[in-house]
């Protein structure tokens, strides 16, 4: 084999389409919790956020991959007590659910929070400034289990929105970005903290220590397994490791044989691989995509792998917004073929469809079946009783002709 493989941008496609996780397959009529922690361990992590427009986002790459599934099966994997717990909260593509086996990975990461290193500047500050505060919570979390930051807030103020902590709040993310409390439960939204010992598996806690270099090379190594093949930056960002970490780390992979340099027709930077890639000779699969799903997070690597340019615009004020406010990119047949603005109208019933922006060329009539089956389907796994399209494009006119299949359409 050659020390430098070459890939065209389609089959860099089918290798990525094929690591994430997107086989063409249909999956079975019920998922089982093997299959989804099978999965799982495969993308290595899912970003959690708070959007509720359509369901909270670590829910969604599992249905764009599994279908029909049971979120109680991901809410126990999560956060339930015991065996059936095998997922951890913490700082892993920003706010994450990870498999618990990569949590002697993370310890690195847990340590130089510690340091005031790696986390956000305030809190650093926080840590450094509050350490009377910090050790206080901690103690109020060692003797009475797992607590919200609100059931210790001594603030009197009313809170001010987004990032206007409590100084409790700010000491729990302290303790929870250096390690020594993890999220138990949530309660609603809310994290519900506890010390790892009552959280984590005393056989994942006992594991030797890692060192960072060790860790580093294990989590590039989860990246292209999960990307299937990447840049020295698509790597590194799967996990939010620094360039001065990730470039000697990567270096150190190629030298053991674990890694492959590679070239992807069009990309300007040299990519890297497994030894022995496998590309398929195609990847039909179908499915709408979370905004936060790890095959498009980042949006360079997307607009070359897909000549998609996507870009989140909730935050957007609404007569700036270009294609809506929840945004769901639809693949179909290796291509990201549309753009459909969803939204949960649960009071109603309802799956709301507010906008199809179909991408150059378009789909073809089979396309927008696919687009409407799988809205179809999503109606039904957020048990919404319908789909209602109130797009005037002509994109919808035939989508609204494709849906008319189903019932109370």
């Amino acid at each position: 084999m050659p020390a430098t493989l070459s890939f065209s941008n389609r089959q860099a496609r089918r290798l990525a389409l094929a690591a994430q996780g997107f086989n063409g397959r249909q999956p079975p009529a019920t998922i089982t919790p093997v299959q989804l922690n099978r999965l799982i361990e495969r993308l290595g992590i899912l970003q959690i956020d708070s959007v509720n427009a359509l369901v909270r986002s670590h829910y969604l790459p599992l249905f764009s991959r599994l279908g029909n599934y049971s979120s109680d099966l991901l809410d126990q994997a999560a956060w339930s007590q015991g065996r059936r717990r095998t997922l951890f909260e913490y700082w892993g593509h920003e706010a994450s659910l990870l498999p618990l086996s990569m949590y002697p990975l993370m310890r690195w990461r847990m340590q130089r929070a510690t340091r005031g290193e790696d986390i956000y500047q305030q809190l650093a500050r926080f840590g450094r400034e509050q350490q009377d505060t910090i050790r206080r919570v901690l103690a109020s979390v060692e003797e009475l289990g797992a607590l919200g930051a609100g059931s210790l807030s001594t603030r009197e103020e009313r809170a001010g929105p987004w990032w206007d902590w409590s100084a409790e709040k700010h000491a729990l993310e302290w303790l929870f970005a250096a390690g020594e409390v993890t999220v138990a439960g949530r309660r609603g939204f809310e994290r519900l903290y506890d010390l790892p010992e009552r959280v984590i598996p005393s056989a994942i806690l006992q594991q030797p220590e890692l060192s960072e270099a060790e860790a580093q090379r294990g989590l590039l190594l989860h990246a292209v397994t999960a990307l299937g093949v990447g840049t020295e930056k698509d790597l590194r960002d799967y996990f939010r490791l620094n360039p001065a970490d990730s470039r000697p780390r990567l270096a150190e992979l190629v030298e053991a044989g674990e890694l492959l340099t590679c070239e992807v027709q069009g990309w300007r930077q040299a990519a890297y691989c497994l030894p022995e890639p496998k590309v398929p000779r195609k990847v039909a699969a179908s499915a709408l995509l979370s905004p936060f799903d790890s095959l498009i997070w980042e949006r360079s690597r997307t607009e070359r792998l897909f000549d998609f340019r996507y870009r989140l615009e909730i935050y957007t004020p609404q007569d700036k917004r270009v294609y809506g406010y929840y945004v769901l990119p639809f693949l179909h047949n290796e291509r990201i073929a549309a753009r459909v603005d969803l939204r949960a109208e649960r009071a109603l019933g309802r799956l709301a469809v507010h906008a199809v922006h179909e991408e150059e060329p378009g789909l073809d009539d089979e396309g927008m079946q696919a687009l409407a089956v799988n809205l179809q389907r999503m109606a039904d796994w957020l048990g919404l009783e319908r789909v209602q399209l109130n797009c005037q494009r002509v994109s919808a006119d035939r989508l609204r002709v494709a849906l008319a299949q189903f019932s109370g359409v």
